[in-house]
């Protein structure tokens, strides 16, 4: 066993006691430090990131990401990329990331939803719809991804199909069904609201 895998055996050991005691910085130090040992190491890649998003150091976090996505290109890594380019407002890169997340696992729903919002934020709202609709597919119990299509419907003019969702929601999440009612009022779309009531 060369000396070099020991210290980063001990290095990766210390790193993750530091998390478990909740000294994130510490941690990150010692997750830097493994870096220096194994610059490609998808462990501390992936600490790294987190950590440095964590403190919303989302530059520091998008370099750790990009070079894991490019030593290790799995549907996860692209997620994470994807998601906190999102956090940074870069949604054109975003969208990018969240694609070769799903083009790797297309049964990643949250990548469907994540690229949803980045084509919402670029008006792109029928594209948006197909996500969404992808995403309550593949999780059909998770509130956000219809609340999303709802609005994106409502957006389009589809009332009738707002008006679905809607109810749909409220067989499960009578709560946001409710939030998605007032919103719906608050933009005055009446006609979803009213029939909803019945």
């Amino acid at each position: 066993m060369s000396m070099a895998f020991v210290q980063y055996a001990f290095l990766k050991l210390k790193a993750r006691t530091l998390l478990v005691f909740a000294q994130p910085q510490r941690a990150l130090h010692v997750f830097e430090n493994i870096m220096q040992l194994r610059p490609h190491d998808s462990h501390a890649l992936a600490s790294c990131a987190h950590l440095h998003a964590a403190n919303h150091d989302f530059p520091r976090a998008i370099a750790c990401l990009t070079a894991l996505v490019q030593s290790a290109p799995d549907a996860s890594a692209f997620f994470n990329l994807a998601y906190v380019l999102q956090q940074a407002g870069l949604q054109r890169e975003a969208e990018a990331a969240f694609r070769q997340a799903i083009a790797q696992d297309e049964r990643m729903d949250r990548a469907w939803y994540g690229l949803g919002l980045a084509l919402v934020h670029r008006k792109q709202f029928e594209e948006a719809a197909g996500a969404f609709k992808r995403a309550t597919v593949l999780q059909p119990l998770s509130p956000h991804p219809w609340y999303r299509l709802a609005e994106v419907c409502m957006a389009l003019g589809r009332h009738g199909e707002a008006r679905d969702v809607l109810l749909h929601l409220k067989q499960f999440e009578p709560k946001v069904a409710a939030q998605l009612e007032r919103q719906a009022f608050a933009a005055g779309h009446t006609c979803i609201t009213s029939h909803a009531a019945h």
